[in-house]
Order: structure tokens, then sequence, then C-alpha cells
């Protein structure tokens, strides 16, 4: 439960209609299970202890007063136990009987919360509208739709209830519940199967936990019910802020786990001026406390949270961010009234990019691809590889290829400052960034153009370019694409383009290492590796992401790094880089306060205009932690 994270669980046991002692047996088994797993919270499905297809049965009094009792012993089975358990079954109150569930925990019945929206009232009230208090064996109990389950162990561990199909309504229960401060909402369902039933309810889960930034769990009826006239799936779903983390197999018996993370929900909360909170005294708080224990993490994490694990989606996502980065150009220049561009051509794969969102944009405004003038200047790192792919690239796509070699130039710059040029220095390498930048910028003033950015979003998050240098530009592109991602947009363009002499070409760049290549080669090939300086970018990325997206602790970065990357890269391995992505995050926002406007294309972006407002000199002690 450290860090945010609490494991919960949803549990389809296996029963028989109106055998109340035997579907206790299976609660109290499936409780015992849960116990041993660690698991914090636990949903049954509605109507559990006798199922909910009793029909008329439900108007005997012997099936309800077995119902009580069979309640009262799973909740002395609990007494031992830490977890907060749902239990679904009928209750008899002021002459009216209810749908509930019961929430217990530690042997004690910490309330009673009806369904409210009924599709049949043959057999069930709907919820009255305020809580009131009856007697469980001498105890008073809150009963009612209005009650919050809030952890003292766990900050923001909120719980709220809604049963079957309240979740179906236009006015579900949990939008008020959510605007009242749950941030997890559990439904004990018995909803009947039907074709296009079962997705129909996960997109209604997902894209309720994604309204209202929470995780809900649905444990749903399953096979013991009668199918006289229906079968049920025992659907069960767990979700977070529109993500199912886990889903049980359809038509079974089983229990579904997953770690679920308030610490994340409540940051989209404060991050989100759309989600409005609403204090109410209509709401009864009930506080429990549980063990702090470190939970074993059983959810799995995106190594590459950028860029979709499906093949699918991650091809239908590079597409449209191809197109995005294309229209945010395509705007730009239309603006501006301008119809050329200036880009700096490498054979690396930003300037790739770069470079193919570019012809994207001019085939968009039916300009001439011709008026894209791009820049290759070779100098002392530069390769014989890269210098072709970029060459070759160039006149594939049918721009303009205007190479200037800067050796001179910068040499005669080291004679002007007094730099001994066999001091390869960042005085050295920055030299060399900005003289190229110059050049790009006095073209496109000649050309009455502008000068296209190529640089990503790892890289600003890095400060991995020269202030002035490769920093500057009039448009980039690539600003708010992470370099995990811009490989795979290049792919796509691969792929995708038809062309089988560029194809050959961009495979070629992907298969190049990442390098500003402003060092001298070693025997023709790269000597200087960006990874090998900076840290692997996937690593980066991933850091990016679960700071700047997710407002983590770096404690807590470090553990679900060490658990994504298990068996790739140590421990050790990625404290350090860990460390040097705080410490270069933190020294380089000077960089980024003054970035060339470019187009935000996902959830992370690092404007000083948007998404990141920070300030130049903020200090980054309580980051560095290890």
């Amino acid at each position: 439960m450290k860090q945010g994270f609490v494991k919960v669980a949803a549990v389809t046991p296996e029963m028989k209609v109106a055998d109340v002692a035997y579907n206790a047996d299976m609660i109290m088994k499936a409780m015992d299970e849960a116990e041993e797993r660690k698991v914090k919270l636990v949903v049954f499905p509605e109507l559990c202890i006798t199922g909910a297809t009793c029909q008329d049965l439900f108007f005997q009094s012997v099936l309800l007063d077995s119902a009580k009792e069979q309640l009262e012993r799973i909740i002395k089975h609990s007494e031992s136990m830490d977890a907060l358990f749902f239990i679904g079954l009928p209750l008899e109150w002021n002459q009216k009987l209810y749908n509930v569930a019961a929430a217990i925990r530690a042997g004690k019945l910490l309330c009673f919360i009806p369904k409210q929206k009924l599709t049949d009232t043959r057999y069930f009230a709907p919820g009255m509208k305020k809580n009131v208090m009856v007697d469980w064996n001498g105890q008073q109990v809150p009963f009612g739709p209005n009650i919050l389950l809030k952890s003292e162990s766990v900050h923001n561990l909120v719980i709220a209830c809604e049963i079957g199909e309240d979740l179906w309504a236009s006015d579900t229960p949990s939008t008020a519940h959510a605007m009242a401060g749950a941030t997890v909402i559990v439904n004990p369902s018995a909803i009947s199967a039907g074709v296009g039933a079962s997705e129909y309810c996960k997109d209604l889960v997902r894209m309720t936990g994604a309204r209202l930034l929470c995780a809900y769990i649905l444990a749903g009826a399953g096979v013991g019910e009668s199918t006289q006239d229906m079968v049920f799936s025992g659907q069960s779903l767990i979700s977070e802020n529109g993500s199912i983390l886990s889903e049980s197999e359809l038509f079974s018996t089983q229990m579904i786990r997953s770690d679920i993370d308030v610490e994340r929900l409540s940051m989209e909360r404060k991050k989100n001026p759309m989600f409005q909170t609403e204090t109410s005294g209509a709401y009864t708080v009930i506080s429990f406390s549980q063990s702090m224990e470190e939970t074993v993490l059983e959810r799995r994490f995106e190594a590459n949270p950028f860029v979709p694990a499906d093949t699918g989606l991650r091809n239908k996502r590079c597409e449209e961010v191809l197109l995005m980065q294309a229209h945010g150009l395509k705007k730009r220049l239309r603006h501006i009234g301008c119809q050329s561009v200036v880009l700096g051509i490498s054979g690396g794969l930003d300037s790739t990019l770069a470079l193919l969102v570019t012809v994207k944009a001019f085939d968009m405004l039916n300009i001439a691809r011709e008026k894209i003038t791009a820049v290759t200047m070779p100098c002392f790192g530069t390769t014989d590889r890269t210098y072709q792919n970029a060459c070759k690239m160039v006149k594939t796509l049918g721009a303009d290829l205007l190479e200037i070699d800067i050796k001179r130039s910068v040499l005669l710059h080291f004679e002007d400052i007094g730099h001994d040029v066999n001091k390869h220095d960042v005085t050295y390498e920055n030299s060399q960034a900005r003289e190229r930048t110059q050049i790009l910028m006095d073209i496109a003033n000649e050309k009455n153009g502008i000068v296209i950015g190529t640089g990503d979003m790892s890289e600003l998050a890095l400060g991995w370019a020269t202030y002035n240098g490769d920093h500057m530009s009039m448009y980039g592109v690539n600003a708010g694409v992470p370099k995990t991602l811009v490989r795979h947009l290049v792919q796509f363009c691969a792929d995708t383009c038809q062309d089988d002499a560029l194809s050959n070409i961009l495979r070629d760049v992907l298969d190049t290492p990442v390098s500003p290549e402003l060092l001298p080669p070693e025997d023709g090939k790269i000597s200087q590796k960006t990874e090998d300086i900076v840290g692997p970018y996937e690593l980066h990325d991933f850091f990016l992401y679960y700071m700047v997206r997710m407002g983590f602790k770096p404690d807590k970065v470090y553990r679900i790094a060490c658990l994504t990357f298990d068996g790739i890269y140590e421990k050790e391995v990625i404290a350090k880089w860990l460390k040097t992505f705080y410490r270069r995050f933190f020294i380089s926002q000077f960089k980024r306060s003054c970035l060339p406007d470019g187009p935000k294309v996902g959830s992370v972006a690092l404007s000083p205009r948007g998404d990141l407002r920070m300030a130049s000199d903020s200090c980054g002690d309580l980051w560095y932690v290890f």
C-alpha cells in the first residue's frame, strides 16, 4: 500500500441459486485466497449470497433470514482479515426489500449501500435518497446511497459503491460519488450476457473511469446463476483512469487482481481543471484503517509509454502524429505567407523525421518540394554512412539539396577565439552546432523562408541541444515527439511510403546509432554515441512520462522502472541514469524556457507556454534522492 498502490480484486465465486450456505462457503473461500495474496479491497457480485436469479423466492422470509445469517457468518470469518469486502445480498427494511452491498472488514459490518437505478421493481425498491441508520444485531449501521469509506492508511483512498445497472444510468451515482471525493468506485453487478454486452460494459467501465478520473472495479455474477431465460458471463473488470488493468475470462468463476494507484488518480484530478469537487453534508464518511505494507505489484507498466504495444494501434498513432506535425507546419506557413523552408539534414533520425513531415506539409499546401532546402553540413565527425543517407534521402524526396562543408569556417572560428583544434571539449562540439544554425538562418533569409527545427522532446528534457545551436529554429516540428516515438514514426514511413528506394534509406537510418557526430570518427565509424553519454532513451522516456505526466516521486519511478526493465537493466544501472535524468532535467530548463514554437502531439509536452511552466532556476534537490 506504499506509494499509493492498493491491491484490489473482483471475484466471481461458484454459487447455487438460493443455496445461501453453499454460497457463503464459496465467498469465504475466496476471502481466504484474497487474504493470502495481500489484497486490500475485494468486490463480490450483486446478490451473491442468495444468487441474483431467485425471482419470487426473494419474497420468502426463509431466504431473507438465511441471507442475514450467512452474512453474519461471513462477517465473523473476516475478523482476522485486513481487506475491505463488498458483498451483495437482499435486505428487508421498513417493509421494503432492497438490493444492497454490505461493506465489511475485520469482523465488523461498516454499512449497507442500496442499488438506486432499477430496471425491474417487482422485487426491490430503489435506494432511498438520504442515509438512515438500521439495526444489525443491536448495532446501528449506516444504510444509504451516499456513503464514502475513507482509508486512514492510504492518502486519498476513498471508496464508494454503485450496483449493477447504476452504471448504465444517465445520472450515474458514481458521478456524485466522485465529486464528493471517491477515488475508487466498486460495482457488485449481475448483468445478463448478450451479444455485444461484454464490450459495451467494458466501454462503460473504461469511460466512467476516464471521465471521473477514478478506479472502477466491477464484479459480475457468473455461470452459477439460473439459465432459465438468460445467462450470466461473470464479466469482471478492474480499470484505472480509463485503462483496463485486468479482466476476467467470460463464463468462468475466478478472481482477478491488480494494483490501482490512488496517488496517480489524485494527481490527475489536481491537474485537470475540468474535474470539479463538491463537498456535501449529504455523505456519511466511514473511516477504516489497514496495515501498511509494500504491495507486491502484479500490474505491469509499458516500457515504452509513448508507443502503443499493439501493432495496429501503433500504426494508427504514427499516422495521427505525422498528420498533427504536418498540419502544425502547414498552418504556420500559410499564416505567414511562406513558401520556402530550410532545414539541416544529417542522416540521423530526427532530421529525417523533420524532412518527412515537411514534405507532407508542402504536399498539403500544393507547394513544390523544390522549395524545401535541405542542407547537409559535414564537419569533423561526419561519417560517410550518414552523409550518403542524407544526400540520397533528399534527392529521393525531391527536395533541394545543398551541401556546405563547415570545416574551414569552424577552424577559422577556433583561430578567432584561440581554441586548440585538438582539444575536443564542449567548445569544439558546440562551435559546429552553432555554425550550422547560423548557416541555416542566413540561407532562410536569402530564400525568404523559415528554419525548421529537428530536435525532439527527449533531447529537450535532457538539455541535449546546443543553446542557440540546434536548440533554435523558427518552428520545431519534433518538439512534442519523444525519441522512442521518433523511431517508430520513421519506421512507419519506411513501411508505408511505397517507394523501395526511400524505404531502404529510412531503414538504414533506423539502423544507425544515435549521434550528434561532433567528434572525429574512428575507422570511419561513429565514435560519439549519444546513449553511451546520457543513457538509453527508452529509460529516459520512461522517466519523463512518469515524472511529468504522472507526477510520480523519484522512488516510485525507480520502483516501477526496476519492475518494468527487470532482466534488461540492472537496478544500479537504472539508478545511475535516473540520477542523470533528474539532474539534466532541472539544469536544462533555461533551454526550454525559450523554446521555439512546435506542435504538442501527445499527453506530455515541455513547452513553457503550455504543459510545463517551470522556473529556470528551480532547485532539484528534492528529486536527487539516489
